[in-house]
């Protein structure tokens, strides 16, 4: 059985705390009204910011399972929602043949549930408990997907021609996101209720990495978001995300190092953790890590 819904958006930032998520009261207060309501939610905001941890987050809240379908560039129906077991099928008419099976029976039996393989779409709504159901990088999917993806989230029933209309057995917690890249139809905004995800303050950030790593002392702590904050704001190709922050944390306690100045040679080494690409490591060299350190506290 999954978890009830908080009945307060108060308590259900707390529970999202609880497991190592700092909700703004913005993104809390819409989440919790896209649970109330039974909507989807849309998380728009910079690569990096968390948009996929608030899925992951509410699935574990909610003790339910997360089921994600991952967007991008030439999606389709048969990657997204089912397709046949062309291999198996193709065994089966060859065994079929050679027992001298013919005709009709041997087209109802290979189009049947045995061999019909469920893609992301066609597995959450056929969830006896609502899943939480992560549409990631819906800007990365074209407009014709993201159409179809409408009538999918409208109705919560799929028609499979050989098989008919599968009609939803819960309506999944729907959570879509995006970067950004390209805009998104009128439609798909209307369906959804929506948010942006910045990234987290000072102070949220210093509670996130407090949660998933109690064992960084809180002076590194300080150092460390005060670091990667400041990070942000040089002129990067990728802007370094909570995720990366965790990391640089981790390698940081990994290392022995309880002072990011102490050590430019290793605090340079531990920039891997943080900028990933040639260009922004050229564009971060160690007189610029240590400037930034040594207005980190």
């Amino acid at each position: 059985m999954s978890n009830p819904t908080p009945n307060d958006w108060r308590t259900l930032g707390e529970s999202f705390a609880a497991k190592g998520y700092i909700a703004s009261p913005d993104l809390a207060m819409a989440l919790f009204i896209a649970l109330k309501l039974g909507r989807p939610l849309l998380l728009e905001g910079a690569a990096g910011v968390g948009k996929t941890e608030v899925a992951r987050t509410l699935a574990m809240v909610k003790d339910t399972r997360l089921i994600r379908l991952q967007c991008y560039e030439g999606l389709d129906a048969a990657h997204a929602i089912y397709e046949w077991n062309y291999q198996r099928q193709l065994l089966a008419i060859r065994a079929a043949a050679e027992g001298g099976e013919t005709g009709r029976s041997v087209e109802q039996r290979i189009f049947s549930e045995e061999f019909l393989l469920q893609r992301p779409l066609l597995e959450a709504i056929r969830q006896e408990t609502p899943p939480v159901l992560l549409i990631d990088e819906i800007d990365r999917a074209d407009e014709e997907f993201e159409a179809y993806l409408l009538e999918v989230l409208s109705d919560f029933q799929i028609t499979v021609p050989e098989l008919g209309t599968i009609t939803a057995r819960s309506i999944p917690h729907v959570i879509l996101t995006s970067n950004g890249t390209r805009e998104l139809s009128d439609a798909l905004r209307r369906r959804c209720l929506y948010a942006h995800v910045d990234f987290p303050s000072r102070e949220s950030e210093l509670r996130i990495l407090a949660a998933r790593h109690p064992e960084v002392e809180p002076a590194l702590a300080r150092q460390i978001v005060g670091f990667v904050q400041s990070l942000r704001k040089e002129d990067l190709e990728k802007t370094p995300g909570v995720a990366e922050m965790l990391d640089f944390a981790a390698a940081l306690v990994g290392l022995g190092v309880s002072d990011l100045s102490a050590d430019p040679a290793v605090l340079q080494a531990t920039l891997a953790t943080l900028l990933k690409t040639q260009g922004d490591q050229a564009s971060v060299p160690t007189e610029v890590a240590q400037r930034l350190a040594g207005k980190a506290s």
